[in-house]
């Protein structure tokens, strides 16, 4: 918006209402008497004349007076405390209302929430009810418009929260908070105040004041939905997290009014032998792949490697109401009842799916590699394929281990040995890279038919599975270093490596089970691979992989290249599965730009900055997803768990606290509390160095990774919350004095209640 010039009058007089209102709405920073006075060179008595007109524009209404100095009525000061919506606009944009605002002076304002960049622009991003600080301005000359830069995310909206609603036979009723941290502690509804909301309903309230008997009061704002069975579980941490979940009625149009693309423009690798190899469940299929032995006689026992991905930039065109949804959604989410996809099922089942025996639209790079699995060129093709068949992993193992099928018999030598062969050469040169090799069990809940736990199973971890994942990184190096060469501007995935903190937490850790950290000039993934050789084999296995994960940092998307930590590799961009990712999409965009294959490619006028803060947005999706996915499972175990409250399980002390203990169980994976209270007559102290719990009297100690026997005493399942106690392990310590910590009295013979020493505490503390 342009700004209007206020001259300093020569000789200086008081100047005009319409002067002072104009400096007062056009000034971007805080504007007091003095500041007008400094602008229109106001002097002496006049001052006092100013002091007077100001005080009638207050009083009249026409300007507001706080902490952030004067403003014109119904306008928001330059920075302003705001909270961000549950829900975007049609664009896909963050949505902010201001923290504080009178409702007398009309509906609160809205605030177009722009993502930080430059120097700011790795900060944490804001969510969906998030509460954030901005910086804001004006959006053209509407008076209840604002665009608003992030300067800070402040935390969740504390005046709003989600719950399930338990009706009372008066009338009102309780809200059992879904929050960990808010167990032990409902919320009072009033008679008149639970809207519309039924018993076992999942609603959103806005808070109040705490009540005569120490409840905190509110008022059912809306009704999300029943949780009449366990198949609804997943609708918990779809509100909680505000991640969309239904298309809008436009999104859906257009995926079904789109038409299959054709060969023109294509190449036509329709005699190919690609294959997918997928999980049996597997609803989509993305990726295709196929290896020959290279024919050219300088490339001796080398192979032509070569991936095919669904080619999505075909269907979803840059600014339609698809892009922006995908956008609003940034991926896909997996729950065990449900997946919530980024696109809709006709684009993402259907015309997107590289199904055995239909033609389908792929962008295809091919590798060459040496016998050695070193690449050493590649080229991307946009092409028209035609899958030659569709295979689970443990199918083409089994082939490949002598037990093949009616489907892989006849693919075995032309198609699925060839592919073990270079992923034999490609893993080979991968394990002389030396990426992180963490060797943590991917457990999967298996539901029953009416939604519920029927048990937690660690899937069998095949060649199949490593073969697939070697092919993708290949192909993800290759869009990288693609995109680099024709200076095209990307979005990377970026892992950085692991802080100072983080590796003095680790060396503390280590020293706690006896193990020393080894000292490096470089940070290198095969440092911790030689940790993790310290331990294999040994009771300290799993944890110390836990540990290590739990040092990286996170990964994230990113205009800026830093590099990939873990995989030990320059360049890195995700290409493979532009389906369920939006940086996927992106990466294929800018490879039909760069390489002139087509006229959807990313838009002209998109560069570094915009790409930077599309990454911020979908990094933030990313979190989002994994929180939410998380949490589903930890609320369905907890269902499974609460009818065998008194029964032992055996574990691992997972975190140690000044609180208690987190306790990991091997049986399912699921984590639990024992609040400190509960581990005995004595009075135990938290050594912090040692990550250990001691009994000042006993002497007796649980530490960071010892085995135990926990009973469980009590499951919240709307949080996912467990509590255990001790029911057998600990280890005698070596005589001298405790040392530090924190004094607890004993338990008394008498389990803690829920609450803050109970259900409130959960993994995710750092050991």
């Amino acid at each position: 918006m342009a700004k209007r010039i206020h001259p300093k009058p020569a000789h200086a007089a008081l100047p005009s209402r319409e002067a002072v209102l104009a400096f007062i709405e056009d000034s971007p920073q805080k504007v007091g008497k003095r500041e007008i006075a400094q602008a229109f060179g106001i002097k002496g008595s006049d001052k006092i004349e100013l002091k007077r007109l100001l005080k009638d524009l207050q009083e009249e209404g026409t300007i507001e007076k706080d902490r952030s100095g004067l403003r014109k009525a119904g306008r928001l000061p330059p920075v302003v405390v705001a909270d961000i919506d549950t829900r975007r606009d049609r664009d896909g944009e963050l949505v902010a209302r201001p923290a504080q605002w009178d409702p007398e002076a009309g509906p609160a304002p809205l605030i177009t929430v722009l993502m930080p960049r430059g120097r700011r622009a790795n900060g944490p991003a804001p969510g969906t009810g998030d509460r954030a600080l901005l910086k804001i301005e004006p959006d053209g000359d509407t008076p209840a418009r604002y665009i608003g830069r992030v300067i800070k995310v402040i935390g969740r909206n504390k005046a709003e929260t989600l719950g399930v609603f338990r009706a009372l036979p008066a009338g009102g009723g309780r809200i059992v908070p879904v929050d960990k941290k808010a167990q032990g502690r409902e919320i009072a509804v009033p008679p008149g105040g639970e809207g519309d909301a039924l018993d076992g309903d999942l609603v959103t309230v806005a808070l109040g004041r705490e009540d005569r008997f120490g409840l905190t009061q509110g008022r059912v704002k809306d009704r999300l939905g029943s949780l009449g069975s366990e198949k609804a579980v997943s609708l918990i941490a779809l509100h909680a997290h505000g991640i969309p979940h239904v298309f809008p009625r436009e999104v859906l149009a257009e995926a079904e009014g789109a038409r299959e693309a054709g060969l023109d423009g294509r190449e036509d690798w329709r005699d190919l032998p690609l294959v997918t190899i997928d999980p049996p469940d597997a609803k989509d299929h993305d990726d295709a792949v196929m290896a020959v032995p290279d024919p050219d006689p300088a490339n001796p026992g080398g192979f032509v490697v070569t991936v095919a991905i669904a080619d999505v930039a075909a269907y979803v065109r840059p600014g339609t109401a698809l892009d922006r949804e995908a956008l609003l959604r940034g991926n896909s989410v997996y729950f065990p009842d449900r997946v919530v996809p980024m696109l809709p099922e006709r684009i993402s089942n259907d015309l997107c799916s590289l199904r055995p025996g239909q033609d389908r639209p792929a962008l295809a790079v091919r590798m060459i590699v040496t016998a050695e699995g070193r690449k050493v060129r590649h080229g991307f093709h946009r092409v028209m394929m035609r899958s030659r068949a569709k295979l689970a992993y443990a199918q083409a193992q089994a082939a490949i281990d002598g037990r093949p099928d009616e489907v892989t018999g006849p693919l075995l030598d032309g198609c699925l040995r060839p592919l073990w062969a270079a992923y034999e050469a490609l893993a080979a040169a991968r394990d002389a890279r030396g990426p992180l090799a963490l060797d943590l069990p991917e457990r999967k809940v298996i539901l029953n038919p009416e939604g519920g736990v029927d048990r937690v199973i660690v899937p069998e971890r095949l060649a199949a599975h490593r073969l697939i994942e070697e092919f993708m990184i290949q192909a993800n190096v290759a869009a990288a270093e693609t995109l680099e060469s024709a200076r095209q501007a990307l979005i990377y995935r970026v892992h950085d490596e692991p802080s100072l903190e983080k590796m003095r937490a680790l060396g503390e850790v280590m020293a706690s089970i006896g193990l020393k950290l080894p000292k490096e000039a470089n940070l290198r993934p095969a440092l911790f691979n030689r940790i993790l050789g310290m331990v294999a084999g040994s009771e300290h296995q799993l944890f110390l992989n836990e540990v290590v994960l739990r040092s990286q940092a996170q990964a994230v998307y990113a205009a800026e290249n830093a590099g990939h930590f873990g995989l030990a590799l320059r360049r890195y961009a995700h290409f493979t599965s532009p389906i369920r990712r939006y940086a996927d999409l992106i990466v294929h965009r800018a490879l039909i730009r760069a390489l002139r294959l087509g006229t959807d490619g990313l838009p002209s006028g998109m560069e570094t900055g915009d790409l930077a803060e599309i990454g911020q947005q979908i990094s933030a999706a990313e979190r989002r997803a994994m929180a939410a996915e998380r949490e589903t499972i930890d609320r369905l175990i907890a269902h499974h768990l609460a009818d065998r409250v008194g029964a032992t399980f055996s574990g691992q002390i997972s975190g140690t606290t000044r609180s208690g203990l987190f306790i990991k169980l091997d049986e399912t994976g699921a984590d639990g509390f024992v609040p400190i209270s509960t581990l005995g007559a004595d009075y135990f102290r938290y050594e912090e160095g040692r990550h250990a719990l001691v009994g000042e009297r006993t002497r007796e100690t649980f530490r960071l990774g010892d085995k135990v026997e926990v009973r469980l005493m009590e499951a919240a399942p709307v949080a996912g919350a467990l509590r255990f106690e001790i029911a057998g392990g600990g280890r005698a310590a070596a005589p001298g004095p405790a040392r530090g910590g924190m004094r607890k009295e004993p338990r008394k013979g008498r389990p803690s209640p829920a609450g803050r020493d109970g259900l409130t505490k959960r993994r995710g503390r750092r050991a």
